[in-house]
């Protein structure tokens, strides 16, 4: 018995320590799942406190240096057909100091052609070293955001910004989705940027229009000339070939920099806020206005080209050519509430083009010199928007 009553004890004794050596093992683990959740919660707490430091040192600079120059190279003319190759932006103040800069060469893929050489400047292996949007978009959200942005033909230049990030964010969120279903397990998910959040677009090709600036060569450097400011001449050459195509770029960034300073001191300035503008179907970024006005139904048929010294006719095709000094908004919309059809392109099918400038105009060019060719007649900005006010209807449509 007493052997038996020992063997009992020993037992209950190893059992009570069994469980003090559990309950002290589920202590233990208690303690590091708290230090481990109070580990995680500091570094997120870390993690916010930096993130607010970067937005309140970017915001400083902001304030510093509220401008943006950008100067785009890509494959093609189009954004929807066409890939960024490069990228150069500098940031600068109204005194024109600048403050950051960056030179960015995007490499579009393997799919994708970079395109001829004097687009850009680069060659295919200098292309494929370039980093992918992917991968230079926070960049650009950090110099683009809250910022007025400055470029050269922003229907283009924006257009390739935001086709651009739209892609990489839609790959981002492709990527992160087949994370979620478990074919992408252990990968962080994948976080791009933003499409750039500017305050307002300025163009400095439209603006040198809106103050009746006559351009024959709308290039940068051409169009800087008009304004008294010395550039290298736009027209390629061995010389300019041998350049880097970094050095080229940042000199077309400062001279654009220039350009706004000058027509800004000059006159009014082309500025549009983003979310006035949209893509068309050619992914050039334009306003509301006028997509919308392209992709309006036509109630009316065409009764033909417009007979000068006669009224307008519902119905009629119009062509708006850039050189007018008027918003073209402006023009459309008077268009299109009184019954005209606007298009984009020149066809035989044109009853008008807006322009201002006459078939004797040895700068007539683009719209206004095609449409004189094809016996189009052409009407001032100022003069169309007085004939809008007298639109009629089709008289053969009121016999019918």
């Amino acid at each position: 018995m007493t052997t038996r009553s020992s063997n009992l004890d020993d037992e209950y004794t190893a059992l009570a320590e069994d469980r003090a050596t559990d309950q002290a093992g589920d202590q233990a683990e208690d303690q590091a799942g708290d230090a481990e959740q109070g580990g995680q919660e500091e570094r997120a707490r870390a993690g916010r406190e930096a993130a607010e430091a970067r937005e309140a040192q970017r915001l400083e600079a902001v304030e510093a240096f509220p401008y943006v120059a950008l100067v785009a190279h890509s494959s093609g003319i189009h954004p929807s057909t066409s890939r960024l190759i490069s990228l150069d932006v500098l940031t600068f103040n109204d005194e024109g100091e600048v403050g950051e800069s960056q030179h960015m060469v995007i490499n579009p893929g393997p799919d994708a052609d970079p395109g001829p050489v004097h687009q850009h400047g680069l060659t295919h292996e200098e292309v494929a070293e370039g980093r992918r949007f992917s991968q230079v978009l926070k960049t650009l959200d950090r110099f683009i955001d809250d910022r007025t942005l400055v470029v050269h033909n922003a229907a283009r230049t924006w257009g390739f910004v935001v086709s651009e990030a739209r892609r990489a964010m839609n790959a981002a969120a492709r990527a992160n989705r087949s994370r979620g279903r478990g074919r992408g397990r252990g990968r962080r998910r994948q976080r791009v940027g933003h499409v750039p959040r500017p305050v307002q677009i300025v163009d400095t090709l439209v603006s040198a229009r809106r103050q009746g600036v006559p351009l024959d060569d709308t290039r940068l450097a051409a169009v800087a000339g008009h304004f008294g400011i010395e550039a290298a001449s736009p027209k390629a050459s061995v010389a300019r070939a041998n350049h880097p195509a970094a050095d080229v770029a940042r000199e077309s960034t400062l001279l654009l920099r220039e350009l706004y300073l000058a027509e800004r001191a000059a006159g009014e300035m082309a500025a549009r806020s983003p979310q006035d503008l949209r893509a068309d179907r050619f992914g050039l970024q334009r306003s509301h206005v006028r997509v919308d006005a392209v992709e309006a139904p036509r109630p009316y048929p065409n009764p033909g080209r417009h007979e000068p010294g006669k009224n307008l006719i519902r119905g009629m095709e119009i062509v708006v050519a850039p050189e007018i000094e008027m918003d073209p908004n402006d023009v459309i919309a008077a268009a299109v509430r009184e019954g005209l059809v606007y298009s984009e392109k020149l066809t035989r099918e044109t009853s008008l083009v807006v322009c201002n400038r006459t078939p004797g105009d040895p700068t007539l060019d683009g719209k206004g010199m095609h449409a004189h060719r094809k016996g189009i007649p052409l009407m001032a900005d100022t003069a169309f928007m007085d004939a809008v006010e007298r639109v009629k209807d089709n008289p053969e449509q009121r016999k019918s």
